[in-house]
Formats: structure tokens, sequence, C-alpha cells
């Protein structure tokens, strides 16, 4: 993938030598305060650079945040590069394993869809009987459970859906029939 701005690489170097130049400062900074903060126990005076501590940790840590953006691309290309096979194998293994007993839940998944020979689909099932509340289907004249005679006689007056004769809300839309 090719970076947005043309002139990126170009600052990524400058990003990357800041970064070390700053970094380099800030061990030097330390280095002096440190050596002048020990020197005083061997009896030399106080301390006289131990400001030094103060003004080379902030380049430290600027310098390490630079580095990290300067070469952030490489250690992500390079972890990418580390890892993603690993994540393949490893995906490859566990759908291999698994394959078996993805199609058997599949094909017991399509023998349940197709021998629905004493149970009926959501699709096929539109009325329901007044008298039993069976599920029977739309084109069905009487009931398959008490024999009664399934008829939609009640019109709705909102939606003008046909309901049972003794209904006393609209199938469709709810609403109270009169």
């Amino acid at each position: 993938m090719k970076p947005l701005d043309k002139d990126h690489g170009n600052k990524r170097r400058s990003i990357r030598f800041v970064g070390m130049i700053i970094l380099l400062a800030g061990l030097v900074f330390m280095g002096i305060g440190l050596i002048d903060f020990f020197k005083s126990f061997g009896g030399y005076g106080p301390p006289k650079l131990f400001w030094c501590l103060f003004v080379g940790m902030p380049l430290l840590f600027v310098g390490i945040v630079l580095c990290g953006y300067g070469f952030m691309g490489s250690v992500a290309r390079y972890s990418a590069g580390e890892m993603a096979p690993v994540a393949k194998d490893t995906i490859n293994y566990m759908a291999d394993g698994t394959k078996d007993s993805i199609r058997t839940i599949a094909s017991a998944i399509g023998e349940g869809l197709s021998s629905s020979g004493n149970m009926q689909t959501p699709e096929s099932v539109k009325i329901r009987c007044s008298k039993c509340n069976h599920p029977a289907d739309e084109n069905c004249k009487f009931c398959p459970e008490c024999g009664a005679a399934i008829t939609k006689t009640k019109p709705c007056s909102a939606c003008n859906e046909l309901n049972d004769g003794d209904a006393k809300f609209c199938d469709n839309c709810g609403k109270p029939l009169t």
C-alpha cells in the first residue's frame, strides 16, 4: 500500500534522524547528571550538574517517542511477517479439525428441514382453528385436529383482513373487531 503523501519517505527519515539525535542528547545529559550525582558521594562537594538529569529525562522520552514513530512501519511489517504464517497455520488446523463436525451439523439441519412431515413450516401455517387453536394450512376447510370447519368470515373494519368468525381482534392489525 502506497502512502498518501508523496514525501512520506523523507518525513520518516527525518523523524528517525531527529529522534536519534534527541535520544542521544538525552542520554548524554542523563549520563552527565548521574556521574556528577555519584561523584558527590566521594567527597567532591554537592552535585553541580544534577540539573542535567531533569533536562535529559524529557529529551530521552521525546527521542524514544520519535524513534518509535519513525520505525513503526518497519516494526509492524516485521511483526505481521512473523505472526501471519502462525495465524494461517492455526486457522487451517482448526478448519481441518472441524470440517467433519460442520458437515454433520449441516446435514442434520438439512434433514430436519426436509423431513417436516409432522411439523408444519412457518410459511405453510396461515390460520388457526377457532375451536382448538391448532395450526392449519390456509386452504384447509376443516381443522386437521378437531374437524371443526375453518372459515374466515369476519372482516376487519380497519384493514379489511378476513378473520375467524369468533375472533375478537384482527389477526393482521390487532384492532378490535365489531
